[in-house]
């Protein structure tokens, strides 16, 4: 009972912070003049009221795909002028949803390579979904063993078998469950402390194994900021970049698949029992 308290003060003081600081919309630009210039909301600059982007409704966690790129369009105007404010809101709401294991990181990513850029949002994007999934993983060590195990018992002796069967190479061992897995990242995150996976361990298998993944995400959201149409989108130069995209993205997978198979020891993903949920952050 005490965990649970301690788990909901957590979450409680958590979202109030991410709700606050979501409100907070500083002085930024509203929308562009036919020139290209910034026009502000300033009733002495303009004689017309500019359309207001900086409401703190429309602040919120996208859904699908048009309301990402209205997110990104929004936080790329106030990005302008107020990029610390920006980089704040968008890592705080990433940990949140890492922490609590809430579906929709993989829109972040896109998220982060619209905003950000193909370097520093790959490098954001792998930063905060190790640091989210640590603490998750810190989490679950501190106030949800229990839960998790009445909740999920098949999945957790099994997860704890196979950690003790790849004993001497678990470090690999984890980096297959991030390239190929065999249960949801989430359930990853919380159940790694009940198995006793070490946390150096844990936060390296998951900056290494999900860098491909990551990769894939934040590419997707360059394209996506930079295309206008879907002829854009098909074009060949956009087509040739997916591919290559793909081909750097497999090779680690195949590298870490070949390795598994002549060291790690697996059963098949039918048969033993985490194999029943999709990939999820």
């Amino acid at each position: 009972m005490r965990s649970l308290v301690g788990l909901i003060a957590v979450v409680v003081v958590a979202t109030l912070y991410l709700y606050l600081l979501s409100t907070y919309l500083p002085a930024g630009p509203r929308h562009l003049r036919p020139n290209g210039e910034t026009q502000r909301a300033d009733a002495a600059e303009s004689e017309q009221p500019a359309e207001s982007y900086g409401e703190p409704s429309r602040l919120k966690f996208p859904s699908d795909l048009e309301e990402l790129r209205e997110l990104a369009e929004l936080l790329q105007f106030y990005k302008t002028e107020h990029t610390g404010y920006v980089l704040l809101l968008f890592c705080s709401a990433y940990l949140y949803k890492q922490s609590f294991a809430i579906p929709g990181s993989s829109f972040l990513n896109i998220l982060a390579g619209a905003i950000f850029g193909p370097y520093e949002g790959l490098l954001l994007a792998c930063v905060l979904t190790t640091v989210g999934s640590t603490m998750c993983y810190l989490l679950s060590q501190a106030f949800g063993k229990q839960h998790i195990v009445s909740h999920f018992p098949d999945k957790v002796s099994m997860l704890q078998r196979k950690v003790e069967e790849n004993q001497d190479c678990l470090f690999f061992f984890l980096l297959f469950l991030r390239f190929f897995p065999m249960s949801p990242n989430w359930f990853l995150n919380m159940s790694a402390p009940i198995v006793n996976i070490p946390v150096t361990f844990f936060f390296c298998s998951v900056f290494i194994g999900l860098l491909p993944y990551n990769f894939i995400c934040v590419q997707t959201g360059v394209m996506l900021s930079e295309v206008s149409s879907l002829d854009d989108l098909f074009s060949w130069e956009r087509l040739l970049q997916l591919l290559a995209i793909a081909c750097v993205a497999l090779l680690p997978g195949a590298l870490i698949r070949r390795y598994s198979q002549s060291r790690l020891k697996l059963d098949d993903p039918q048969r033993n029992g985490l194999a029943t949920d999709k990939k999820a952050q």
